[in-house]
């Protein structure tokens, strides 16, 4: 089931996410979901708090990229209760881009190296170091459960230079190709 992805405004997007036990309701089916509102929406990670719940739990499909990046063929993975430890090694501009802010893509900074934990889809706990474009996707996806958008990152004049876009969102004036909600 497509579900649909909550735009800049909605309260939930700005939340801190809680962790959930192995017995939350429907976490198969509710990962399925969100890998098929992914795909719907041609992403390559969706959070949680952007399909409006406000739990810990990000899925990430790096196949789509596999042309380019070669090591992420069939890569497809569901993060439950991820918590970065830290960030480190080199911090690189790239540019992105968010499901939950359509139309906007800026040059954000981020370390190319984090060491993450996190359960995967059957709660076996993970410990990982990770690198490169992985790393930076699962910032991004990770920083939605801080309650965090990558504007956040942007300097006071990149944010300023938006802000229209912005604003239109939040009057309900979102354009994209899947499905949305906006603030009412």
């Amino acid at each position: 089931m497509i579900l649909p992805i909550y735009v800049y405004g909605q309260p939930v997007l700005r939340k801190v996410a809680e962790d959930i036990t192995p017995d939350y309701p429907n976490l198969k089916e509710l990962i399925t979901n969100m890998f098929e509102t992914m795909d719907h929406a041609e992403g390559v990670g969706l959070a949680a708090p952007q399909v409006g719940l406000p739990i810990r739990i990000v899925v990430i499909d790096l196949d789509v990229l596999s042309e380019d990046y070669p090591e992420y063929k069939n890569f497809r993975k569901a993060y439950i209760n991820p918590h970065i430890l830290e960030v480190s090694g080199e911090e690189v501009f790239m540019e992105e881009g968010c499901l939950s802010l359509p139309g906007i893509h800026e040059s954000v900074k981020r370390g190319n190296k984090i060491h993450v934990t996190y359960m995967d889809e059957n709660m076996v706990e993970h410990d990982e170091i990770v690198e490169g474009y992985l790393a930076r996707v699962m910032q991004h996806e990770f920083d939605h459960l801080e309650g965090k958008m990558f504007i956040d990152h942007l300097s006071p004049l990149r944010k300023q230079m938006i802000k229209g876009k912005l604003n239109a969102m939040l009057k309900g004036k979102a354009h994209c190709t899947y499905k949305v909600k906006t603030v009412k």
